[in-house]
């Protein structure tokens, strides 16, 4: 797998939330995805974007457009240096939230995304990276 384009932001308020959704979606239109694909890379993005700023603290986020055999994808990574996440397997469960929302968020945007990774450590940080293939 080779990254042919990237960019990465720093990601610390609901206002960049809003501009990472729009760097997605611009990526994904360049890249040619339907509008089906597409909605997912934002949705599942914004809701990272979101977690990254109100549970992280703020962070990173990084646009990777991605070519693996001729397939052509979308790599989207949120990293925090915020309290982590103590029980991974719990946090992915539907239904589970430490905040005020429906409890889909890591799993709702795992479900929307091809590819998902997440790497969490107590007193580190988080690191979520989400690929969607055109």
């Amino acid at each position: 797998m080779m990254v042919t384009k990237d960019e990465r932001s720093d990601i610390r308020t609901e206002d960049q939330v809003v501009r990472v959704r729009q760097m997605v979606r611009q990526w994904a239109t360049e890249l040619g995805f339907s509008l089906v694909d597409l909605t997912k890379i934002v949705t599942a993005a914004s809701e990272l974007a979101r977690n990254t700023v109100i549970y992280g603290g703020g962070g990173t986020f990084e646009l990777q457009e991605l070519q693996n055999n001729g397939r052509r994808g979308l790599r989207v990574v949120f990293e925090d240096h915020g309290p982590g996440i103590g029980d991974l397997e719990l946090a992915m469960r539907d239904g589970y939230t430490t905040g005020n929302g429906l409890g889909l968020g890591l799993s709702g945007a795992k479900r929307l995304v091809n590819d998902f990774e997440i790497d969490s450590r107590p007193g580190e940080g988080t690191r979520v990276a989400i690929t969607r293939w055109k």
